[in-house]
């Protein structure tokens, strides 16, 4: 397996196929580079080189006890990106993995990236407070804490339904989806995933996303059960200089994986343009 090392000794368990104008992908919580699949295969047929790494704590990485919040995912980035040398890289995001594209492209060296794109993506803050009204009460968290801590697996079990909008009318669900949705989630460390839980709530992205100065396309469905539309995506497209927002109605949390045949040629259309 190809890992590269952190300054902290960790080892980030990463994928580097094909060759060509790098896309890295990062995935959410609490999954793996596994996430990508679909993406990173069909980038890799469009000529592309693709990178998907498992965040610390999770997948095949080091099960962390320590450094598992956003400043050390962004500097774990850094360290691939160097170690790689990519260069003129579109960085892509899903969910918790928009936090942490966030946060490194804010701080990237000039010429690192080209573009960027958060989808279904947690900035600018998920929790509610006097000045994030719109977001969601400390105690829903703190209920993902608890659930994680008593009995991961079966709360692993459950999220995936509201994840992939499964509970919607209409909906045809895949249980292999679900499945390697679990697989993904049990192959991590809890500490590093019950921490998690609060760098991707709690972390304030406004700046980050006030910083970036490259172009950024917003993906989101607007029937997203687990980070909300109206307090994520619009907000995030206006603090950004060049961000673009994109809704998808009816699409779920989860739309890379319920819907890459939309997905994909936009993604594609973005990075080509």
């Amino acid at each position: 397996m190809a890992t590269i090392t952190t300054k902290d000794g960790t080892e980030i368990f990463y994928k580097d196929w094909g060759a060509g104008q790098p896309i890295v992908f990062h995935h959410g919580w609490p999954l793996s580079a596994d996430d990508w699949d679909n993406q990173m295969l069909f980038f890799l047929g469009h000529g592309y080189r693709v990178i998907a790494h498992d965040r610390r704590g999770h997948g095949r990485s080091t099960q962390t006890a320590t450094g598992n919040d956003m400043d050390t995912y962004a500097d774990d980035v850094a360290t691939l990106t160097a170690a790689l040398d990519l260069r003129d890289a579109i960085h892509i995001g899903h969910s918790t993995g928009g936090g942490e594209v966030a946060r490194y492209v804010a701080r990237a060296g000039k010429g690192r990236v080209a573009k960027a794109v958060l989808i279904g993506a947690v900035p600018p803050i998920m929790v509610k407070s006097d000045k994030n009204p719109g977001g969601l009460p400390i105690e829903v968290f703190d209920g993902f804490r608890a659930q994680v801590a008593s009995n991961r697996a079966q709360f692993y079990k459950d999220v995936p339904t509201p994840f992939y909008g499964y509970n919607r009318e209409g909906a045809t669900v895949s249980e292999g989806i679900k499945e390697n949705w679990w697989r993904q989630g049990m192959m991590g460390g809890i500490k590093a995933q019950y921490d998690c839980i609060e760098a991707f709530s709690e972390t304030d992205f406004t700046e980050d996303l006030k910083t970036i100065d490259v172009p950024v396309l917003v993906m989101h469905g607007d029937d997203d059960q687990i980070v909300p539309f109206a307090d994520s995506a619009p907000l995030s497209a206006e603090l950004l200089r060049k961000g673009t927002l994109k809704a998808y109605k009816g699409l779920p949390h989860g739309m890379c994986a319920t819907h890459p045949e939309t997905i994909n040629p936009d993604l594609l259309a973005f990075v080509r343009g």
